[in-house]
């Protein structure tokens, strides 16, 4: 039994000296690690916090552009840019607001938002869209080198045909029968254009060039 007693205070003994020496920082490690979780559960709720304003904002301004207020929608597109810029909220707000202003026949401020949304989101589809509306906002605008800068971009996939047939529309717009002609003819011959409507409209356009 003193054998046994002995033993245990050693390993008491051993014990304390191991908390005296590691204890601080043991303690330490502990505190950093709640903080890093309750960082973690703070940042979630903040986060489904910020999702939930953004879309009570998106829901009004899907309202207003109903109702054609176009300076409600500017004033919430604004309000999601400027508050939830990362947010996807902001960049399909961003379209909205761009649509009714185009229809209003504000295109400066369509281009804007248009021109924000290119930059600015991280869906490279989106960011597709974006581009192929703010290029047709610069063609109305006769903005035709702006507009080819901004075709420029390689897009996904799917968008290239879409690429391709505007900017030969801005080509021809300038005047570049032949250049045109070559991106009407790479839009039809794109394999990602499945829409006979589609390809029957550019075919048009090409007969229209002549030349071939």
């Amino acid at each position: 039994m003193s054998t046994y007693d002995l033993e245990e205070q050693e390993q008491l003994a051993e014990l304390k000296a191991f908390w005296k020496e590691h204890g601080n920082l043991i303690v330490l490690a502990l505190s950093a690690a709640l903080l890093v979780v309750a960082a973690y559960f703070a940042w979630h709720r903040y986060q489904g916090s910020q999702a939930v304003q953004a879309s009570a904002i998106y829901t009004a301004l899907q309202k207003a552009a109903t109702a054609n207020d176009t300076k409600q929608v500017r004033d919430l597109a604004g309000s999601l840019i400027e508050s939830y810029p990362r947010s996807l909220y902001a960049v399909l707000g961003a379209l909205v607001s761009a649509k009714v202003h185009f229809n209003a026949g504000d295109l400066k401020t369509a281009r804007a938002q248009l021109q924000w949304v290119s930059e600015q989101a991280r869906d490279p589809e989106l960011q597709a869209i974006a581009r192929l509306r703010l290029a047709s906002v610069m063609l109305d605008e006769k903005a035709y080198d702006e507009a080819l800068k901004v075709l420029a971009a390689k897009p996904e996939p799917p968008f290239e045909w879409m690429f391709d047939d505007l900017r030969g529309d801005v080509l021809a717009a300038q005047g570049k029968g032949a250049d045109a002609r070559a991106a009407y003819q790479s839009a039809i011959g794109k394999g990602q254009l499945q829409d006979d409507a589609a390809r029957d409209r550019i075919q048009m356009k090409l007969d229209a060039l002549g030349g071939g």
